[in-house]
């Protein structure tokens, strides 16, 4: 059994890397025409909640090329602070240094290879986190919840953590409506992962919690595939 997970966990992730590194290749961060166009609204707005500070520490797990991390970068400048991007790929991170150095926040940005799933984080380290696309790419659900548990630890009093996740993820066949296998490594039914988010961060407070329908039209290869999810968004602060 461990065999033929470990057999699938490697096969998604090679899908998913020709996929980001494709999208990566073909669009350049905050170009229109893919979701690459412009950060997540919810990582933004939340942020303003540390406008006082004089110094934010954040961690962005599955930070990808920037997407997130570059704007929390260029909301740092002119005070202290660093924003830790953590991510699978080596070429997204090389690509995350470059916009770094391209909008002028290279000094504001550190960056990780690592596993998320791995990826140790140092007991009331950082202000904010920052989980985006990112917590379904984990191996298993035993390792999603030692994640949470991470974060939730990481976090320092009044910190906040912002989790979007995909759920009920289905991909279809965008020609014959064919419905094909997920290559997703975590698939939560929405209400299972709602109800673990909040019995992780049970006392905490809540700051913004939805869950909204999601598509995109992807390629798997030479195959147009339709990927639909519930979008559930869960922000908490400490």
């Amino acid at each position: 059994m461990g065999e033929r997970l470990d057999a699938r966990i490697a096969r998604i992730r090679e899908e998913e890397r020709k996929y980001h590194e494709a999208c990566y290749a073909k669009h350049a961060l905050f170009e229109a025409g893919s979701w690459l166009q412009k950060p997540v609204l919810t990582v933004l707005e939340t942020f303003r909640a540390f406008d006082a500070y004089g110094e934010v520490t954040v961690l962005d797990l599955g930070c990808g090329v920037g997407r997130n991390s570059i704007p929390l970068a260029q909301a740092l400048k002119g005070r202290g602070g660093r924003v830790v991007g953590v991510d699978i790929m080596d070429t997204a991170l090389a690509k995350l240094k470059e916009y770094g150095t391209y909008y002028g926040v290279r000094d504001y940005i550190e960056t990780c290879e690592s596993d998320i799933g791995s990826f140790e984080i140092p007991e009331q380290s950082y202000d904010y986190i920052v989980a985006v696309s990112a917590l379904e790419h984990v191996e298993s659900e035993r390792i999603w919840r030692q994640v949470l548990e991470r974060m939730r630890s990481g976090v320092r009093e009044s910190g906040i953590v912002c989790i979007i996740m995909s759920t009920n993820i289905r991909e279809t066949d965008a020609g014959t409506g064919e419905t094909l296998e997920t290559l997703m490594e975590l698939n939560l039914r929405t209400e299972q992962a709602v109800k673990n988010l909040e019995a992780v961060f049970t006392g905490w407070s809540l700051l913004y919690s939805t869950v909204k329908p999601l598509r995109f039209d992807i390629e798997r290869g030479e195959r147009k595939v339709i990927l639909s999810s519930d979008c559930l968004s869960f922000v908490v602060r400490r």
